[in-house]
C-alpha cells in the first residue's frame, strides 16, 4: 500500500513547557490523528540547536531510506527550525527523486493554548500529495507557505511564519557523510582582524565560510589571511550577514569583495548557514568551490 513516511527529529513541535514556563524536549509531536497511509518512523529526539553533522547525516540517511521503499510516495520531516535550514539543504543537496521530501516543524510547544505544530503537519503532507510538488527538490511547508529548501533563512524568532526563500538552481551531489568534515564560520564586523581565521585554520579546519559585510566585503587584515588559507588548500567561501540581496566581489580599496577574491575566495548566493553545509558537501566529495555539481 503506498504512504507517506513522516519522520520526527525533535525540536519545538516535540516539547512542552515545564512549571517554570522552560520548553523541555520529549513530547508527542503528534497529538492528533493521522491518516492511515502516514506511517510514522522516530530518527531523533533531539532540539536542533544541539544538532551536528553526524545528526544531520541521520535524517539524510533516514529520508533516503524511507524511499527506497518503492511504495513510499514522499516523506514529511519534523524538525526543529533553529537548523531547519542547513539539515533540509543537507537532503536537498542529496536528492534525486521526484518524490517530495518536505520538512516543518513548530514555533510553539505542543502544550500551547494554539499550537502551530497541528496545522503545520496537515500542510506538509498535503504538500507531499500535492502533484506539483514532485521535481521541485525538498520543500518546507511552515506558517502557510511551501518554500525551497535552498536559499531558506529563519527570519524571525518567534513568528508563525518564520522563513523566508530566494530561490536558487538545484544541482545534485552523489550522497556523502559530512561528519568528519570540519567547516567554520568566521563572522566579520568592523575592526575585525586575523585572529578567528587564524584559530580555525589552527584547530583543523577544512573550510571557512565569511559572514562578511555588505554585498560581501571585509578589510585587509581579512583578505591576508584568506591568502594564507587559501595557499594552505583551505577554501574560503564568502556570503553575507545582511537578510536580503545579492552577494557580489563589487568592492575594492584592498579590503572588498574583489579583494577576497583575488586572494581565492569564492563567492555564495547562500547565507552563512546554508553556505557552510555546501561547502562541507563539497569537500567531503573532493570539489573544488568553484566546481559547479553535475546538473540533474
Amino acid at each position: 500500500m503506498s504512504h507517506i513516511a513522516l519522520l520526527t527529529t525533535g525540536g519545538t513541535i516535540a516539547s512542552s513547557r515545564d512549571e517554570n514556563g522552560i520548553s523541555r524536549p520529549g513530547s508527542d509531536p503528534l497529538g492528533f490523528a493521522l491518516a492511515a497511509d502516514v506511517e510514522v518512523r522516530e530518527v531523533l529526539s533531539k532540539d536542533s540547536s544541539a544538532f551536528d553533522f553526524a545528526d544531520m547525516d541521520a535524517v539524510a540517511d533516514a529520508v533516503a531510506n524511507a524511499l527506497t521503499d518503492p511504495d513510499c510516495v514522499g516523506v514529511v520531516v519534523l524538525h526543529g527550525t533553529d537548523t531547519m535550514e542547513e539539515t533540509a539543504l543537507l537532503v536537498d543537496l542529496f536528492h534525486d527523486d521526484p518524490r517530495p521530501v518536505v520538512f516543518t516543524g513548530a514555533q510553539r510547544t505542543s502544550d500551547h493554548s494554539e499550537p502551530d505544530g497541528p496545522y503545520n503537519v496537515t500542510a506538509a503532507i498535503e504538500a507531499v500529495r500535492n502533484p506539483s510538488s514532485r521535481g521541485r527538490g525538498v520543500l518546507v511547508s511552515f506558517g502557510g507557505r511551501t518554500l525551497p529548501a535552498r536559499g531558506l533563512m529563519k527570519w524571525h524568532t518567534s513568528d508563525l511564519d518564520a522563513f523566508f526563500g530566494s530561490a536558487q538552481e538545484r544541482s545534485v551531489f552523489d550522497r556523502r557523510k559530512i561528519s568528519n568534515t570540519r567547516v567554520d564560520i568566521v563572522a566579520l564586523y568592523p575592526g575585525v582582524d586575523a585572529v578567528a581565521i587564524d584559530a580555525y585554520l589552527g584547530a583543523g579546519s577544512q573550510g571557512l565560510v565569511l559572514q562578511a559585510l555588505g554585498s560581501g566585503n571585509a578589510n585587509s587584515m581579512v583578505v591576508a589571511a584568506v591568502k594564507r588559507a587559501t595557499a594552505a588548500g583551505i577554501p574560503v567561501v564568502v556570503t553575507t550577514r545582511v537578510p536580503l540581496g545579492s552577494v557580489e566581489p563589487s568592492y575594492g580599496g584592498g579590503g572588498g569583495g574583489a579583494d577576497l577574491v583575488d586572494a581565492g575566495a569564492v563567492f555564495s548566493p547562500l547565507r552563512a548557514g546554508q553556505a557552510r553545509i555546501l561547502l562541507a558537501v563539497q569537500i567531503a566529495s573532493g570539489r573544488d568551490p568553484e566546481t559547479p555539481p553535475r546538473e540533474r
